[in-house]
């Protein structure tokens, strides 16, 4: 059931629990896809300038989303052309708009964007303009469902992690009676000008993770979550790592299997030697019980934490984690047959994984990295019906795992990716490390660029 939302539009200085909020809000959704022009958090106390000084500025207006207890969670700019440019007075932008990653699926952000429309509407504005990059697939289904038109888009609008991202240009007609006579371009207008969604399927970038997964300071990997069944590949993990950048990876994917069983971190050496050795960014999974053990690590360097065993026994560390850190926290779900499995897929339980899956996105996490243990390790593909079927269900992105043992079967998950935007990225293990797929032709599969 959808939580309460209240949006106001702010006129007076927030008070110090509101720009508190409204700062670790915006935070969040920064690192989750940036918003408010910035893809990397600012230091904090320029971001609370940036609001305060909003109030300062006559073509700008601000306003906020607030959950059922009164939190902020969300926020939006609308932006005016100056009062002496005649032509322009008719148009309003929506600038920033965004809901918090913990705060999303609860209707927020349509109760801010009807807002918006309501402001427009009652200053007599005639149409609303938004601008968006095509990688923020919830905002567009948020507009699209709200009956906003696309009617453009930009090829090279930005570079995001050394990728080309498409802009996306959307309008909305919000006055009464016909539109004006330029708000109905012909359509070989439109067509020269832009390259418009339907003629154009999105092409989804996906990022490859490839697994280091350590068993006494050692790399290798496991058939279905079998400790017993451990095929050995290197001894010196940290050169793995640096061989995974030379190739092109942009993010490596680490697990302390014996620290996923232990409850605790066990190969603290061999993680620290990654860390030094390469600038690529690591997700670590495998023993993060407690919200010290969580610290300890991104203070070391990482840059994301998975919690798995915790996402099911310890919902509320969860929580805690992804409002403390935010877009630091990725839920690893590992399933058997369609059931969360749990200390270090030792155990089953009978929750499902897509019910999980919901309520970790209630949580506030980042991402959740989903893997059929019955296919992992066995290279004989992916449960992309599972896959899809969880990535539908969330609106956070999902890492598919478990099964790759052949680059058709990362076109197939490319081709599904197509039609779920949800899937962000896949875990490739084995199947590298037995040369059965070769890197440069996996990265360049994945981004869409062959």
């Amino acid at each position: 059931m959808p939580h309460r939302t209240s949006v106001t539009r702010v006129t007076e200085p927030l008070s110090e629990d509101d720009l508190h909020n409204l700062t670790d809000s915006t935070m969040a959704a920064i690192l989750d896809g940036g918003t408010f022009g910035w893809l990397e958090p600012p230091d904090r106390s320029m971001l609370e300038r940036f609001f305060k000084g909003i109030l300062l500025v006559p073509e700008r207006e601000l306003f906020v989303a607030r959950s059922s207890d009164g939190v902020i969670c969300g926020a939006a700019l609308l932006g005016f052309s100056p009062a002496h440019l005649d032509l322009h007075n008719s148009r309003v932008r929506i600038m920033g708009f965004y809901v918090a990653p913990y705060a999303r699926c609860a209707g927020h952000g349509q109760a801010l964007l009807a807002a918006l429309l309501e402001r427009a509407r009652s200053l007599k504005v005639k149409v609303v303009d938004c601008e968006l990059r095509e990688t923020q697939t919830i905002a567009v289904d948020l507009l699209l469902r709200l009956g906003f038109e696309h009617w453009g888009t930009h090829p090279y609008y930005g570079r995001i992690a050394g990728q080309t991202v498409r802009g996306l240009f959307f309008s909305k007609y919000v006055a009464k009676g016909p539109p004006l006579p330029y708000w109905e371009s012909s359509p070989s207008t439109i067509s020269a000008l832009s390259c418009p969604i339907e003629s154009s399927p999105m092409h989804p970038k996906l990022t490859l993770y490839p697994a280091i997964d350590l068993k006494g300071g050692a790399c290798v990997r496991l058939k279905q979550g079998d400790m017993e069944a451990a095929t050995h590949y290197s001894d010196d993990p940290a050169s793995q790592a640096q061989l995974f950048a030379e190739a092109g990876c942009q993010f490596l994917h680490v697990v302390d299997l014996d620290g996923a069983f232990a409850g605790r971190s066990a190969n603290t050496d061999a993680i620290q030697k990654i860390i030094k050795r390469t600038a690529l960014p690591v997700q670590l999974g495998g023993g993060l019980r407690d919200m010290a053990a969580i610290e300890r690590w991104l203070e070391a360097g990482i840059t994301r934490v998975i919690l798995g065993s915790a996402a099911v026994k310890n919902p509320d560390l969860v929580r805690e984690a992804a409002r403390k850190w935010p877009g630091k926290i990725v839920a690893g779900i590992d399933a058997r047959h369609g059931h969360v499995a749990t200390e270090g897929w030792a155990e089953v339980s009978e929750l499902t994984a897509i019910e999980l899956a919901q309520r970790m996105e209630d949580a506030g996490v980042a991402a959740i990295i989903f893997t059929e243990i019955s296919r992992d390790g066995m290279l004989e593909g992916l449960d992309l019906d599972q896959t899809a079927a969880l990535a539908r269900k969330v609106s956070i992105p999902v890492i598919a795992s478990g099964g790759v043992g052949s680059l058709e079967h990362l076109k197939a998950l490319y081709r599904t990716a197509q039609d779920v935007p949800g899937i962000e990225g896949v875990i490739v293990g084995k199947a590298i490390y037995d040369g059965r797929i070769d890197l440069s032709e996996a990265i360049k599969l994945l981004e869409g660029t062959c």
